[in-house]
């Protein structure tokens, strides 16, 4: 309690943020476009996804809880965000400490949760190709439901723990980033391998015209879903992994 209340000192003192308030009002003013980019944007997603009638209900459901969650970061954790630099600039000290841990509690929960939902989107692509017709009556609705409180109710919890020990929060941050990323990799290549291999097996056995039609029409579309949730994937793993340097950097520094 002591290192959080002497670290929100810190972050929130004239020696800070000296000489920074161009900087701070430029962040600001670029996260109040990302916040709007943010509610427009996944708000369009959520009705597309209202409309879409050929998506298997479990993932739609994780499309809908990462959709939400954005939505939730660009009306939450980025209005906090640009308070706590605000109120920076402006050097009212009491309305910088409140809305720091706050707006970190926030953020740090969305992130985790963007980032698992996006994991388990790896997961079930990799499910729907390898089940094949099993994979319906594997992956069902209300499993996927489980697995979205669950996620919701860890990341919470995690961050929460911030303000008793700021330790295990970084390090639940690090391991899940690199789990997630791990997870993922395995996935997106073994998604790879079973495709290739489809495609040699194809080319070497004739299948009937109408069959090998259907086929290509069903494997363009799961490419182009597997591509869409591959760039997702790693775009937000980028922004995390410079996160966790960060943090390792910060924490070295503090060490030494």
């Amino acid at each position: 309690a002591n290192q959080n209340e002497a670290y929100e000192k810190l972050q929130c003192s004239s020696g800070l943020t000296e000489r920074m308030n161009v900087h701070l009002i430029y962040i600001s003013a670029i996260n109040i476009l990302l916040s709007f980019t943010a509610l427009l944007g996944n708000a369009l997603i959520l009705v597309a996804l209202h409309k879409e009638s050929s998506l298997h209900s479990p993932s739609k459901l994780l499309l809908r809880c990462l959709a939400s969650t954005d939505i939730c970061i660009g009306l939450i954790a980025e209005p906090l965000g640009i308070i706590r630099w605000i109120s920076m600039v402006k050097k009212d000290w009491n309305l910088c400490r409140y809305s720091l841990p706050v707006y970190f509690i926030a953020g740090y929960t969305l992130s985790s949760v963007s980032l698992l939902t996006l994991t388990a989107i790896s997961v079930d692509r990799l499910l729907a190709l390898v089940l094949g017709l099993r994979y319906r009556q594997v992956v069902t609705l209300k499993r996927t439901y489980v697995l979205v409180v669950s996620f919701w109710v860890v990341s919470t919890t995690a961050s929460t723990l911030y303000l008793e020990n700021d330790v295990i929060t970084y390090w639940y941050g690090k391991l899940m980033i690199l789990s997630c990323l791990f997870t993922s990799i395995i996935c997106y290549t073994k998604i790879f391998l079973v495709l290739r291999h489809h495609q040699i097996k194809e080319r070497g056995h004739g299948q009937p015209e109408r069959r090998s039609q259907t086929i290509s029409l069903n494997m363009a579309r799961y490419k182009k879903a597997v591509s869409t949730a591959l760039w997702l994937q790693f775009t937000l793993v980028v922004c995390c992994l410079s996160y966790v340097m960060l943090v390792t950097r910060i924490t070295q520094t503090e060490l030494s």
